[in-house]
């Protein structure tokens, strides 16, 4: 985000305000009393009146109005609505309204609602923009959400500036492997691990991708004859969107920033490595399609499609696009990733942010505490594979871990709870980077832009990394 939108966020204030609603007295009824009667009968009166004026008063009081933006269409936004209806009755005092934009153009619509001084109470807030927000001023402190003892989000899941908790993600995704049944076994190639023990190293990884990848004439790159030119089935592909990279430069010893994100080290030898060992898997290997890292639809293109064998993503993709795939006939399974040097995945997961400008940060917060909770997303979210639980008791009591993973939308119920439910607690688990790291979404931009010559093979991850590092240094630092 520019410093000019951000100098403009700055200024905006939300304005807000509780209305509250008049009560009229009752009329005085003439019952032909006498004066002495009519006067007694009068004062009780007026107090019956001054008590129901009070009760009428406090029913008729409007309830605080906050809004929540999040991306997705209308129909996801009247879904998103039934759940905040559900909120709306079970209290008094507050009314959430829904307001969905679409993910293309999330961001920009926040910024103009800025301008005309229309932003929400309360929204979702893409990953890369949290603690951007935050650093300038646009985001309140949530660390008094959560009461003493009561039970919080894992910790891996704040996103934390200066040392605030400044937002809490909104579900526990670890990005895994998936990976089509059928092919391997049509190959007779062994099921990739699903126990962190057993994870395969790259180079195993390679190996078993070349053999569940042919060519038009049933060859396998490292056999005599094979046409890299005519594919007809790929053994893997590695999601090569930017974010998901952070993954094998972490796995291989590197990373793009330091441990506290002070520090820009996607130049060390250790990260550039691993960059280019993900587009050798198209150009020297011959074991994955050609990704541009552009579009994030990794497992409709190569699982559902059936074109590649095994595939890296999101666990969000059990819900959203695997459960239909699933239903008609796809036989796909779980496991955890490959690593090169050290056994690394990481979470993430968009954020529930509260706006500073609200002026109403205690039912905000009240809000958004309770979306987040397990049971009023349940049906919707969780039991559909779309969001993992944010509690580790769903990970660690074995009767809330059926509850959740035991159910016709998952795969069988010991190969997820091994290669996701116990994946995601483990120390292979890292938060993303943008967790704790302002300006990743320009970082990314650029870096995802430059990248592109190293998927076709136009240059090395060596050269457009030198090239560009300054270039990259002054966005981590906010130049």
């Amino acid at each position: 985000m520019s410093k000019k939108i951000i100098s403009i966020l700055l200024a905006v204030m939300l304005i807000g305000s509780i209305i509250l609603a008049g009560c009229s007295k009752t009329d005085k009824v003439d019952t032909g009393e006498d004066e002495s009667s009519a006067t007694n009968s009068t004062t009780e009166s007026k107090d019956e009146e001054k008590a129901d004026a009070t009760a009428s008063d406090s029913d008729t009081k409007e309830k605080v109005k906050i809004t929540y933006s999040m991306w997705g269409s209308a129909e996801e936004g009247a879904n998103v609505q039934t759940v905040a209806d559900k909120f709306n009755a079970s209290q008094d005092k507050i009314q959430v309204e829904v307001v969905a934009i679409p993910w293309e153009n999330y961001m920009t619509k926040l910024n103009t609602m800025a301008t005309a001084n229309q932003l929400p109470d309360t929204g979702m807030m893409q990953e890369q923009g949290v603690i951007q927000y935050s650093s300038e001023g646009m985001l309140s402190d949530v660390s008094t959400m959560f009461s003493e003892g009561e039970a919080k989000p894992l910790d891996s899941l704040a996103y934390t500036y200066q040392g605030k908790v400044v937002s809490y993600a909104s579900a526990n995704e670890v990005i895994i492997l998936y990976y089509n049944k059928d092919m391997f076994d049509a190959a007779g190639v062994a099921y990739p691990p699903s126990s962190l023990e057993g994870a395969w190293t790259w180079e195993e990884f390679v190996a078993a991708a070349k053999k569940l990848t042919v060519d038009s004439n049933g060859k396998h790159p490292d056999e005599d004859g094979f046409n890299s030119q005519n594919i007809t089935q790929y053994g893997c592909m590695i999601e090569n969107l930017t974010w998901q990279l952070e993954i094998w430069a972490l796995s291989n010893g590197g990373g793009f920033y330091n441990s506290d994100g002070t520090e820009l080290i996607i130049d060390k030898p250790e990260s550039i490595e691993a960059i280019q060992k993900v587009a050798d898997l198209y150009l020297v290997d011959h074991v994955a399609p050609l990704s541009t890292g552009l579009t994030d639809d990794g497992i409709p293109r190569s699982i559902i499609t059936g074109t590649v064998a095994m595939s890296s993503n999101g666990t969000w993709n059990v819900g959203t696009c695997l459960n239909v795939a699933k239903e008609e006939g796809l036989n796909y399974g779980v496991a955890v990733l490959p690593y090169m040097k050290e056994k690394v995945t990481i979470n993430t997961s968009g954020a529930n942010v509260v706006f500073s400008q609200t002026k109403h940060l205690e039912e905000a917060m009240e809000w958004i505490k309770w979306y987040g909770q397990e049971e009023n997303n349940w049906d919707s979210l969780i039991a559909t594979g779309i969001w993992m639980p944010r509690l580790d008791k769903y990970y660690k009591e074995e009767a809330l871990t059926h509850k959740w993973v035991d159910n016709p939308n998952f795969p069988p119920y010991e190969e997820y709870k091994s290669a996701v439910v116990d994946y995601a607690m483990s120390d292979a688990a890292r938060p993303t980077s943008w967790f704790y790291t302002a300006h990743t979404a320009e970082f990314n931009t650029l870096l995802q832009s430059i990248l592109g010559d190293v998927w076709t093979g136009a240059k090395t991850a060596q050269d457009v990394i030198a090239e560009n590092i300054d270039a990259l240094k002054a966005i981590h630092a906010g130049e």
